[in-house]
């Protein structure tokens, strides 16, 4: 009787281990937690040796190493203001000659902030060689829209992004002021010769292409070569863009959103001789982070586009066809607002989310 009872207990036992184990939601097969007790993880990017760095956007860079965290020292002063603070941050494509790291950041005064990139190298745990290589101007006290992605093409050329500073109607398409605009500098901050503007007088020399809103995503299309970037619609009209040198995306005199409140300010969605974009979220999705699938670890992923929502908080693992959105699937859904994405030397994919860290996804 008692073997009996025993028996009876064990397979049930087994029966609720089997149960409890099929009931598992599928996420958590989905991802590793590689760093821990992260708030804002801006942007990050993995060194040569695997370890990575951080940015958190309170204006801390931390370099993340054999499970430890370590702070790295001498930051230029930050001015953490509404959605500024320290931003993405980006390896020199021959960082291991040079060991140059460029990041970017919100800078100002009393009068209000807007977006700088500096360069600079790290020794000891500590910034030097400090470089700033541009500082968007003015300063304003507005809080939104201060962009900002880095990314470095095949050729050498630098490319950052920074948004309209909230001054929709001024700063997206007027080429003498900055805002709203993806800049293309060389390495050491010069103005390469063969800018779209560098001719036109009073343009800001610096720019690459305008009319938009808030780039929060730029990648380089690992298998075209070209510039790809998301940015933010207002209610509605995020978007997927291809960047080409000197043209206008638009913004906000065609766009697929609308005001806050309800109200239009726009009734075209395209206009002859702007740039159409290659996908749009309405509703809006608040796209931050952005990498491509070129990685052997993720046979059926490879060619997409990853995308994180800050709103809806998953990751949108975009199938891609011609250059266009052709099938979205939800990733790593419920987990946080997705703020950071990137394709490590190892090729797995890692995912930066607020209030949580930075996770690995499983293949």
């Amino acid at each position: 009787m008692k073997n009996t009872i025993r028996l009876i207990c064990v397979l049930f036992s087994c029966c609720f281990m089997v149960s409890f184990y099929s009931s598992q939601p599928e996420q958590t097969k989905q991802y590793e937690l590689i760093v821990a007790d992260l708030i804002i993880p801006w942007g990050f990017t993995f060194l040569p040796d695997n370890s990575i760095l951080i940015t958190e956007k309170e204006g801390i860079l931390i370099h993340f190493k054999n499970g430890k965290k370590t702070i790295i020292t001498g930051l230029p002063k930050i001015k953490v203001q509404g959605q500024g603070g320290l931003m993405d941050i980006e390896l020199h494509p021959n960082y291991k000659k040079n060991g140059w790291v460029y990041f970017t950041y919100s800078s100002g005064n009393s009068k209000g902030a807007n977006t700088t990139i500096m360069r600079a190298r790290i020794n000891n745990d500590r910034l030097i060689n400090q470089e700033v290589l541009y500082k968007a101007t003015p300063n304003t006290r507005r809080g939104q829209h201060f962009g900002s992605r880095i990314a470095f093409d095949k050729e050498g050329y630098l490319y950052f992004s920074v948004g309209d500073r909230g001054s929709r109607d001024v700063n997206p398409q007027d080429i003498t002021k900055d805002g709203g605009k993806v800049y293309r500098l060389h390495d050491d901050g010069s103005i390469p010769k063969d800018n779209p503007f560098v001719t036109n007088k009073g343009a800001k020399k610096a720019i690459y292409s305008y009319g938009h809103r808030n780039p929060q995503g730029m990648e380089i299309n690992p298998f075209t070569g070209t510039i790809w970037t998301h940015e933010h619609g207002p209610r509605g009209g995020d978007e997927i863009n291809s960047i080409k040198k000197g043209k206008n995306y638009g913004w906000p005199k065609a766009s697929f959103g609308i005001n806050y409140s309800g109200s239009k300010f726009t009734d075209k969605t395209s206009i002859a001789g702007m740039e159409n974009p290659l996908h749009q979220w309405t509703p809006s999705i608040a796209p931050s982070g952005m990498a491509f699938v070129n990685s052997d670890k993720y046979p059926d992923m490879k060619g997409n586009l990853l995308v994180g929502s800050l709103k809806f908080r998953y990751v949108s693992n975009c199938t891609l066809k011609n250059g266009k959105v052709v099938k979205e699937e939800k990733l790593l859904e419920g987990l946080g607002r997705v703020r950071s994405i990137e394709q490590g030397n190892d090729g797995f994919i890692y995912v930066g989310i607020e209030q949580l860290g930075i996770v690995k996804i499983n293949p």
